[in-house]
C-alpha cells in the first residue's frame, strides 16, 4: 500500500481505483512502523470507497483492526447522498466513557481504598452475562429507557438533572424507534441496565498525577491528587444484538442499491433509504441504553464512595465532568467557512473533540473547549483533554479514544501465562477485583499501546489538547 508523509503526524493513503477520497492517518513515525502492511491501514482505504465519504476516510493513531471500519476510523458522510455503515458504528453501541470528579483526595482515599474497591465491585456487576436482579425492566419500562436515555434514570431516582448538562447530546439521540429492536435485544438487556460487562469496560478509581493546563483544569474541577472515577462501557448485550440484526438487513440493501463493496463487511445503505433511517433510529435506542447504563452505574458508584468514606453522596463533590461516545453514528453540522454542512460522522473507537465557543459544549467549559476522555491501561495513565478549532475543521471534530490495541486478546493471555497479575497490579500500586483472570489477561497493561504516546500525537497535531493525567489505585473488571 502506497503511504505518503504529509508531516510529522499524519500520513496519507492516495486515492486510486474506486476510492472516492484519500485515507489519512494521524500517526507517529514509531508508530506507523508498526502499522505498515497491517490490515487495518487497508480497511482506512476500503472505507475511502463508500458512497457520499467526504473529505478523507480517517484514522486516529490508536488505530487497530476492526469490524469493517478499522477501531479509530471516522467518516463523515454527506446528509443526502451518504450511507450508513454499522461497521463504523461497531457491536457495542455506544461504548463510552464518563468521567466523575470529586473534592476528595488520594490522602482521603488511601486508607480505604480496597474497602472502597471491593464496594464498587459488589454494587456495580462485572463479567460476561452478569446482569442485576434489583433492575429488571420489563418491556414497557425497557422501551421508555431507549426513549429517553439518561433522563430515564435521573427521573427515576438515580442521578442528579444537573448531570444531563454535561453529557454527550445530554445522554439521549433523537429519533430513537423501541419498535425497531427486535425482542432478542430485548430479552438481553433486560437484566444489563446499571452493569459494566466484560472485555476492556471498567469502573476505575483515579487521581490526577499530572496538571498540564491549569485554567482547564479548574474549568472541569480537577485539581492535584484529586480522587475520579471512570466509568468505561456501552449498551451490553442490547447493542449487540442490534447490530446483529440489522447487519442482515444491510448486507441486502447495498446489494439492492448498487453499492459496490471492497469488503463485505462494509455493508451498508443510502441515509435516506428505509434500511438506512431504520438502523439510525435501532442505534439510537442502544446509544441511549448506554447512556442510561452509564447513568445508573453513576448512582450506584456514589452511593458506594458515600457508604465508604461516611459521607453523604452530595458531601463528596461528586459531579460528572463528561460522557463521551466512542461508537456512534450522527448527524452534526459543520461551519468551515463556505456555508454550513451537514454530515452524518461515523466515529468508532474516535471521541469527538469540539472547540472552545461551539454551542453543543456545555456553558462551563465553553471557553476551554469540549472535554474528551482517553482512557489508557489499567497500570499507566489515562488522559483528559478538550478540543480544537483545528479538529472541528480536519477530522469533523474528532480525536482518539484510548491506548488502541497493541496484542489481541489470544496473544496478551499467552504473554500471561505463568505471571500473577494481581500482584503485580498491587505492586504498581492498583488494587484490581475482576470476574475472572482471563479479562486481567486480556486487560494486561502490556496488551495496549503506551497511551501518553497516542495522545501526544493528537496534541501535536493540534486536534486536542492535554489537560490532565489520571493515574489508577483501583479498578473492578468483568
Amino acid at each position: 500500500m502506497k503511504l505518503q508523509k504529509i508531516d510529522d503526524c499524519r500520513w496519507r493513503i492516495p486515492r486510486e481505483g474506486k476510492m472516492r477520497v484519500d485515507g489519512i492517518v494521524y500517526a507517529s513515525e514509531a508508530m506507523m512502523d508498526d502499522l505498515r502492511g497491517d490490515q487495518c491501514l487497508e480497511q482506512v482505504a476500503n472505507v475511502a470507497h463508500l458512497p457520499g465519504i467526504l473529505e478523507a476516510s480517517l484514522a486516529m493513531p490508536d488505530i487497530h483492526w476492526g469490524y469493517g471500519f478499522p477501531i479509530g476510523g471516522v467518516a463523515a458522510m454527506d446528509a443526502d447522498e451518504g450511507v450508513i455503515s454499522p461497521g463504523g458504528v461497531g457491536y457495542d453501541i455506544n461504548c463510552g466513557v464518563r468521567l466523575l470528579r470529586t473534592d476528595l483526595t488520594r490522602a482521603d482515599v488511601r486508607p480505604v481504598l480496597r474497602d472502597l474497591v471491593t464496594r464498587l465491585y459488589q454494587s456495580i456487576p462485572t463479567g460476561v452475562g452478569r446482569g442485576r436482579k434489583d433492575l429488571r425492566l420489563g418491556k414497557p419500562e425497557l422501551r421508555k429507557v431507549l426513549r429517553k436515555g439518561a433522563s430515564w434514570a435521573v427521573a427515576n431516582g438515580m442521578g442528579w438533572k444537573r448531570d444531563l448538562d454535561f453529557l454527550e447530546e445530554r445522554g439521549r439521540i433523537e429519533g430513537a424507534d423501541p419498535d425497531l429492536v427486535s425482542d432478542r435485544a430485548y430479552e438481553r438487556g433486560r437484566p444489563q441496565l446499571g452493569t459494566l460487562g466484560s472485555g476492556n469496560h471498567f469502573g476505575e478509581i483515579q487521581y490526577v498525577s499530572e496538571i498540564f493546563d491549569e485554567a482547564a483544569a479548574r474549568a472541569l474541577g480537577l485539581f492535584r491528587d484529586g480522587i475520579t472515577f471512570t466509568i468505561h462501557c456501552g449498551s451490553r448485550g442490547l447493542g449487540h444484538q442490534v447490530c446483529s440484526d440489522h447487519l442482515k438487513t444491510m448486507v441486502r440493501a447495498a446489494s439492492r442499491y448498487g453499492i459496490d463493496l471492497p469488503d463485505r463487511q462494509l455493508c451498508c445503505a443510502p441515509l435516506r433509504s428505509p434500511e438506512g433511517r431504520e438502523y439510525l433510529a435501532a442505534m439510537a435506542a442502544a446509544a441511549n441504553f448506554a447512556f442510561a447504563n452509564r447513568q445508573v452505574i453513576t448512582h450506584f458508584a456514589r452511593e458506594s464512595f458515600a457508604e465508604v468514606l461516611g459521607r453523604g453522596p452530595g458531601g463528596l463533590g461528586m459531579e460528572v465532568v463528561y460522557d463521551v461516545c466512542h461508537n456512534i453514528a450522527k448527524f452534526e453540522e459543520f461551519d468551515n467557512g463556505d456555508g454550513v454542512r451537514r454530515a452524518c460522522v461515523h466515529r468508532k473507537g474516535a471521541t469527538r473533540a469540539y472547540p472552545p465557543g461551539h454551542a453543543k459544549t456545555p456553558e462551563p467549559y465553553r471557553e476551554c473547549g469540549q472535554p474528551v476522555l482517553i482512557p489508557g491501561d489499567m497500570g499507566r495513565y489515562s488522559y483528559v483533554l478538550v478540543g480544537t478549532e483545528k479538529a472541528y475543521r480536519q477530522t469533523f471534530g474528532s480525536t482518539c479514544h484510548g491506548a488502541g490495541r497493541r496484542l489481541s486478546r489470544r496473544q496478551a493471555k499467552r504473554e500471561a501465562r505463568g505471571r500473577r497479575l494481581l500482584e503485580e497490579m498491587e505492586e504498581r500500586g492498583v488494587v484490581v477485583m475482576a470476574a475472572g483472570m482471563s479479562t486481567v489477561a486480556e486487560e494486561m497493561p502490556e496488551a495496549y499501546k503506551d497511551v501518553a504516546q497516542v495522545v501526544d500525537v493528537v496534541e501535536k497535531a493540534g486536534i486536542s489538547r492535554k489537560v490532565a493525567e489520571l493515574r489508577p489505585l483501583g479498578v473492578i473488571k468483568g
